[in-house]
């Protein structure tokens, strides 16, 4: 069996892996997509939190189920994805009902090795039907769920300002689901090719590239001097989240889905008179997994539009340090294998 392994940072090696065997409450599945996603990048970096080498990456999996155990409704030869977060289902986060940051979680390709190879076992319980959707949407369910969980947690509501700090893949994924909550979308980066992105294919009226722009007056004109309800990081950056607290409506709630290794700074003061609520979003539940699933078969997603490079298992290698510049415009990078 063919993996892909990242032995240090830096460098990913192709090796041979014996196939995985069916085991107690566990299912095969013939990998078919990988998304590529920050936290693969990352990792390539040398930049991921949580991390250790060597590691086997991806978590965004869409395949064939060929092998299960304890799977009922389940059948043998449907297209599936699967929940990433292995969770231990007895601590208190997971009797709390939020395995999502369970104490012991296991991410797939982060924690424990990903899917970057030709079949993996998960356990049953995780898999998601397809519902109909391409391999390509079904592979991308897990990075929209991230978003959609981040305002789940914001608590977004129809006519909110919300700000998304960060045009990637999961900040996309935010301003994707705070539309459909009915806010009003305002997109921040400082790359002007991914906010064109947001413009033209998510439609959202409201750009900010702070490195050309006086952000708090711009965000003062579209607000009618409120500021946003809601603000979404979802950059990992230390600076821009520091930086982003100013920019918070009285009364406001701001929402970390992006992640970094260090201190988060901010004026006491200026938080406290806010009455401000600082929140962090962790990974996401498969309530969110149904969402996103039930909105791209309504058609208000098309997650096939984030694609914008394309490459097959063997060439993964040669493409991926590359995915790292800005230069190349990537928003996700999808692999086919098999």
């Amino acid at each position: 069996m063919r993996t892909i392994v990242c032995t240090n940072p830096g460098h990913l090696d192709y090796k041979k892996e014996i196939k995985p065997i069916l085991t107690p409450g566990n299912a095969l599945v013939k990998v078919k997509r990988i998304g590529i996603c920050g936290t693969d990048l990352h990792a390539f970096e040398g930049t991921q939190p949580f991390f250790s080498y060597p590691r086997i990456l991806g978590h965004e999996i869409s395949g064939e189920l060929v092998e299960l155990d304890n799977a009922p409704g389940f059948q043998i030869g449907e297209e599936v994805t699967f929940i990433p977060y292995f969770n231990c289902k007895n601590c208190i986060a997971c009797r709390a009902g939020k395995p999502n940051c369970c104490v012991n979680i296991k991410v797939f390709g982060v924690h424990i090795d990903g899917g970057m190879m030709e079949f993996i076992s998960v356990p049953s319980h995780l898999l998601v039907h397809g519902e109909g959707l391409s391999l390509d949407e079904l592979a991308l369910v897990e990075p929209l769920a991230i978003g959609a969980h981040g305002i789940k947690r914001g608590g977004v509501k129809k006519d909110d300002f919300v700000l998304v700090v960060g045009a990637g893949p999961i900040g996309l994924a935010a301003m994707e689901f705070a539309r459909i909550a009915g806010a009003k979308v305002i997109a921040m980066d400082v790359n002007n090719n991914r906010l064109g992105f947001c413009r033209e294919k998510l439609k959202i009226e409201h750009l900010i590239n702070p490195l050309y722009s006086t952000v708090a007056e711009q965000l003062k004109a579209i607000t009618k001097g409120d500021m946003p309800q809601v603000i979404v990081d979802a950059t990992g950056n230390q600076k821009a989240i520091n930086q982003t607290f100013q920019y918070m409506a009285h009364g406001g709630t701001y929402v970390l889905i992006g992640l970094q290794k260090h201190e988060i700074s901010f004026s006491h003061p200026e938080f406290h008179k806010r009455e401000g609520t600082l929140m962090s979003s962790r990974n996401a539940t498969r309530n969110d997994f149904e969402h996103v699933i039930d909105s791209i078969r309504s058609g208000l997603i098309n997650p096939s539009a984030y694609i914008t490079h394309r490459v097959s298992f063997e060439q993964v290698n040669d493409n991926f340090q590359s995915w790292l510049n800005p230069a190349t415009e990537i928003i996700k990078a999808m692999v086919s294998i098999g």
